[in-house]
């Protein structure tokens, strides 16, 4: 599987796609939709669809497609190898969600949660399988949340569809399964292949499962803490595993709101506000010996201005 539209600027989420089998487009589908990489602190989660005629469902069936959590990472590659060679009759297409891309959403003053993230994620790849002129009429999908509301959801959104939801729908049906292993190999190469933006130096790459339980994973968490820039976008930072790490092991710092005065409310937490750094000094005149400015405003010329 080649993942370097991914690995070129995985900061950012990015959609890869198979070819679309001819057939698919003169034939009713049936299409499955399942994810991997929910619940890591680390790397990215990929949601992943899988479609083929329904005609075809026992073809699909004949290749041996199950769960991928019950399978070994070789057998799930040999098993996309097989789907890759169904090309004729089986299409899929991934939505590769960067760790980067989880936590700005999960932590930004409008909330999206990892739920909605999910949802979108789902009905943005039914929308590209329809807009790409495959003819689907079942979609089968591994359940986020209650799996009525979901069906309901996704039924009012694709009113033309036969929609069902069901949890465990990877082990109950077969194209599900399918878009399971699609999902996971991706996953699998992706933390496997993570190219680091940070500058590192020689990264240990034996961080375990990526589980937030998993004793490696803590060590490696521990191990690439900055105290002042936090962790490399490799890891999920909105996760409560590094934040808790981050609160006791990071340098403290307060930000400034625009709904309390900051300059008190730092002052209360025994620290300085970062808006002290451009205020002026005492009587008007910025250049106090209190207060070196750094060589990269002078250079520039540049000054504080109170008033335009």
């Amino acid at each position: 599987m080649d993942l370097g539209e991914f690995e070129a600027d995985n900061s950012v989420s990015c959609r890869l796609v198979s070819e679309i089998p001819q057939i698919c487009r003169t034939e009713d589908c049936c299409l499955g939709i399942d994810e991997a990489g929910r619940g890591p602190v680390l790397g990215p989660m990929v949601y992943g669809i899988c479609y083929c005629p329904v005609s075809k469902k026992e073809e699909l069936k004949d290749l041996k497609v199950a769960d991928s959590k019950t399978l070994t990472e070789a057998e799930r590659e040999n098993l996309f190898q097989k789907l890759d060679e169904a090309r004729s009759f089986v299409g899929w297409a991934l939505q590769i969600l960067s760790p980067n891309t989880i936590s700005t959403s999960m932590l930004q003053r409008a909330k999206y949660n990892l739920n909605s993230l999910s949802h979108d994620a789902a009905i943005g790849l039914v929308q590209y399988a329809l807009d790409s002129g495959v003819q689907l009429k079942e979609v089968f999908v591994d359940t986020v949340g209650p799996a009525e509301k979901y069906q309901e959801k996704l039924s009012q959104r694709f009113p033309g569809l036969e929609v069902t939801v069901r949890p465990k729908a990877d082990s109950l049906f077969p194209i599900v399964s399918a878009a399971s292993i699609c999902a996971k190999v991706a996953r699998d190469h992706a933390v496997k292949g993570w190219n680091f933006m940070e500058d590192l130096g020689d990264v240990d790459t034996d961080y375990g499962s990526g589980y937030p339980n998993d004793p490696k994973t803590k060590a490696w968490l521990l191990k690439y803490l900055d105290p002042v820039f936090g962790y490399p976008q490799f890891v999920r930072f909105s996760w409560s595993t590094a934040q808790t790490l981050l609160d006791g092991k990071a340098a403290t710092v307060h930000w400034d709101d625009d709904e309390e005065d900051g300059e008190k409310a730092a002052a209360r937490q025994n620290n300085k506000s970062m808006l002290s750094y451009f205020s002026r000094a005492a009587g008007g005149n910025d250049q106090s010996s209190t207060h070196q400015t750094h060589r990269f405003f002078t250079e520039r010329r540049l000054h504080s201005l109170d008033a335009l």
